[in-house]
Parts: C-alpha cells; structure tokens; sequence
C-alpha cells in the first residue's frame, strides 16, 4: 500500500493563505506600524522655559493668526488641522507659498480666538501665542485649556521675559523661528522635514547676506506699526530686528528688551532713522500710514521723512513666521539702493 503524505501541494498552500488574507484572516496586519506606535509615544519638548509633554501626536490643531497658521503649512500638517482663526486684515493669502493650505483648512473665524470655539472645533491642541490669542484678559490661557483636556504649544516670539509678565521675548527672532520648526518637527514626527526647512531658511538668510557692508555703512531704519500719539514697534525680540539687522540695516531700537512695545515720538526724532519699515496690517492702510509720517511735524527733520525712504513690508513678513527669510532677502535689496544712493552723495 502506497503511504499519502500529509502535505498539501504548494498551489493549494497559496490559495488557502490567499482565501484567508481575503477574510481578513492576516494576523501580521494586527500588529501597529512602526508609524503608530510613534503617534503613542510621548515627546517632551522645551517651550516658553517650560517642558511640556504630548502624550500622543495632536489631529485636531487650531492655530492662531498668520504666521503661526503658515508654520503648520510650511511643515506640510494641514492633515493635523481643525482650523485656523484670522483676522481679515492680514494681506493677501493667494499668491503665496503656501496658498493650498489655505484652501485645505477651515477658516473657522475672523474674530478673536476663544475658547468655544476651539471646543466646538474638537481641538486637541492650539497653537498660538501671547498676545497672538493666548491672554488673562480674555482668559484664553495654555492652562485654562489643560483644564478642559486641550494642550497647547506657545509661539515663542511671543515667550514673556521679566518679572512683571508684560514684556516678550528670550531669543533672536530668527532663532525663535528655528526654534517652534524644531519643537513642533518633534511633537508630530516630521523632524526630516523640519530639518530640512530650517536649512534651507538659513541658506536664503545667507545668500541675502552675501554682499552686506561693515557695521559702519548700515543705514538706519525704524519700524512703525501703527500709533499716531505714540508709535508702537518692534524690539529686539520681534521680527523686524532680525529681518533689519540680517537685511543689512542698524535696528534703532536694538536696545529695547521686548518684542512688540510702544515708545515715544521724541525717541524715534533723536535717533534720526534713515529708513523706515511700515508694517502693512489693519484698517490704516500702508499709504496712510506714509501720509501720516510725511505730515506729522515732529518728524519733518527726520532723515527717513525728509528722503522719502519709508518702505513697505506686509504683516506676516514680520511677525514671526516661514515668510521671514523671504523679507530679510526683500529688505536688503531696499536697503543696499540706499547704500548706493548715499555713497553717490558722499553720504
């Protein structure tokens, strides 16, 4: 008698494998991807001086403002969005790098932030900052939404220094944008792309850098924002600084330890600004703005008014956001006709 083996043939052996996979009879697809088991795995980073832990990586973010929404779209997170709150008077959003983010995500408001609105949102996490929608007034804070489950991440342009809470600001502007590219390249597992921004941002900084002139033949320039009884600007911890100084310019108020503040006209007259930046955001238009320079007495003399050198930089250029390195290459085109301008006059 002929003894039948108990294996079966080899076609049959595939077929059986084939017909269980179908009925979804695959153990190996049980096991969690390498990908979301790094969703599960919590990442702490520094923000603001604090360590702050996500225990897994947020899906539902809502961001505050330009800038801080154009960092989520430069690290290509439109998918981990909500939404995004902004005011209508923030220039135009089409003709820009990141004009499909925009299209992806919600507007969800164009009023002021709150807390409804994120929970109505489903949030999981805000991302915005001091004065960038996070405040007590309003009591929109990091830890007024901890209370009701939501996490936040804080822009660190916005960070506070001091003793009295007011002032912001702990780092270079720049570095403060490296910075949140960084943390953020963590919390949400794209720490290539992150890397890989943060160069090439670095790299068009020093491309526009390139030909700069010594320290002695930088024009220099103010930031005006907005304010006609007083003018409010930028410190050193703001954006315009970097973008000044990097652009080829002699920031007037370097000296004053804060981001965003107010001074005095009569301060802006003694240090005598050879150019001035206007700030272009907000229901005074930027050629309002230059009327209101051009005919403001106190500022007759002022070499910037007297020249007519008042250049125009749009909101989200300045403020802390992926547009930065962009403004600082703009600027210093600006600025190096001025160079050129005052070495044809023996200036």
């Amino acid at each position: 008698m002929t003894l039948r083996s108990h294996a079966l043939p080899a076609a049959l052996t595939l077929a059986l494998a084939l017909a269980l996979t179908g009925c979804g009879a695959d153990v190996a697809d049980d096991k969690p991807s390498a990908a979301d088991s790094a969703k599960d795995r919590p990442v702490t980073v520094e923000n603001c001086g604090r360590k702050v832990t996500y225990d897994r990586v947020p899906e539902r973010v809502v961001t505050n403002d330009v800038g801080i929404t154009e960092i989520m779209f430069a690290l290509g997170l439109e998918d981990h969005m909500a939404g995004y709150v902004m005011g209508d008077d923030r220039g135009d959003l089409e003709d820009i790098p990141w004009k499909g983010g925009y299209d992806r995500v919600e507007r969800l408001s164009d009023k002021e932030i709150n807390r409804e609105l994120v929970l109505d949102a489903g949030a999981d996490m805000v991302f915005a900052g001091w004065n960038y929608g996070f405040g007590e007034g309003n009591g929109f804070t990091p830890a007024a939404l901890k209370k009701v489950g939501v996490d936040s991440y804080v822009l660190t342009e916005s960070c506070r220094n001091g003793g009295d809470g007011k002032a912001r600001g702990v780092m270079s502007p720049l570095e403060a944008l490296y910075t949140d590219l960084d943390n953020l390249g963590k919390v949400f597992h794209v720490e290539d792309r992150a890397t890989a921004l943060i160069a090439k941002f670095r790299k068009q900084v020093a491309d526009a850098q390139a030909d700069l002139p010594a320290a002695g033949d930088r024009p220099t320039v103010f930031l005006y924002d907005a304010g006609e009884d007083k003018p409010f600007t930028s410190g050193r911890y703001a954006g315009p600084h970097d973008i000044i100084t990097k652009a080829g310019g002699d920031h007037v108020m370097k000296d004053l330890e804060d981001s965003w503040t107010t001074v005095g006209w009569e301060s802006v007259v003694e240090r005598d600004p050879e150019v001035i930046v206007i700030n272009d955001y907000g229901d005074t238009t930027a050629e309002q703005k230059r009327k209101f320079l051009k005919s403001y007495p106190p500022l007759r003399n002022v070499s910037a008014v007297r020249n007519d050198r008042i250049f125009v930089l749009d909101y989200v250029d300045l403020v802390e956001s992926p547009r930065n390195p962009a403004a600082i290459a703009t600027l210093a085109d600006y600025l190096k006709g001025v160079r050129e301008t005052n070495r044809e006059h023996g200036g």
